[in-house]
């Protein structure tokens, strides 16, 4: 199925939970989407479940976990998995397509690897100021390919970049990682906008993010001020 099908199929497919993951701290339902023969798995994180966060506006993790999506399908990186906003049967939230993983792959080993796609969503991670990229949050399917979810604790204002993907840090950026930049920066209230789901000071701090990434020239280093790994890491 392509991603125009997909994204039709969990949009206007019927929305079904089947399911809970329940170590997430947020209402993260299994769910089925299904349009005529076709049939999809996804994750449906309604914002009514949404826990209130002492640093986040309430309500606003779902727009946040869209805006990631649209900014790894802007930038064509394919980090975050296909994410529609759509109403279910609880209500407004966020839908994802599930990433069936690879379980011959050790998570707690490969978290710190040089493996290219990990430095790319540190990256990422760096540019939406992801404060929440726990290893758990990786997931390396059967083909080769990595993607990252759980992204609502993203584009706050303020620095709180924490990740367990620091192999990397004050690395100079990559002459492709720079033309990402620019290209976003290029973009960014035009062809890119995300005056629905950041406010104007979170899009303003996104473009601040970008340019400090190119005058320094290199990875972000850990924070004096602020926890640089989630706890707990996994």
């Amino acid at each position: 199925m392509d991603i125009d099908a997909k994204r039709n199929l969990l949009t206007t497919g019927e929305l079904v939970v089947t399911g809970r993951l329940i170590d997430a701290s947020n209402a993260t339902l299994y769910a089925t989407v299904t349009l005529g023969e076709n049939s999809m798995t996804c994750i449906y994180k309604p914002i009514a479940g949404e826990r209130a966060l002492w640093d986040f506006p309430d309500g606003t993790l779902a727009h946040r976990e869209f805006a990631a999506y649209l900014l790894s399908d802007f930038l064509e990186i394919n980090i975050v998995p296909l994410t529609i906003l759509r109403d279910g049967p609880y209500g407004h939230g966020m839908v994802q397509e599930w990433i069936e993983i690879d379980e011959d792959i050790d998570l707690a080993e490969f978290f710190s690897t040089n493996n290219p796609q990990l430095r790319m969503m540190a990256f990422f991670d760096a540019i939406s100021n992801n404060t929440d990229r726990k290893i758990g949050h990786l997931l390396p399917d059967r083909s080769g390919k990595v993607f990252g979810c759980d992204h609502g604790v993203t584009f706050h204002c303020e620095d709180k970049l924490r990740t367990v993907l620091w192999q990397w840090a004050a690395q100079p950026l990559l002459e492709s990682e720079v033309a990402l930049l620019s290209h976003l920066l290029a973009s960014l209230g035009e062809t890119l906008d995300f005056t629905n789901y950041l406010t104007q000071d979170e899009i303003e701090a996104l473009r601040r993010r970008s340019e400090r990434l190119i005058e320094v020239g290199c990875m972000p280093t850990p924070s004096p001020d602020w926890p640089p790994v989630p706890w707990p890491a996994f």
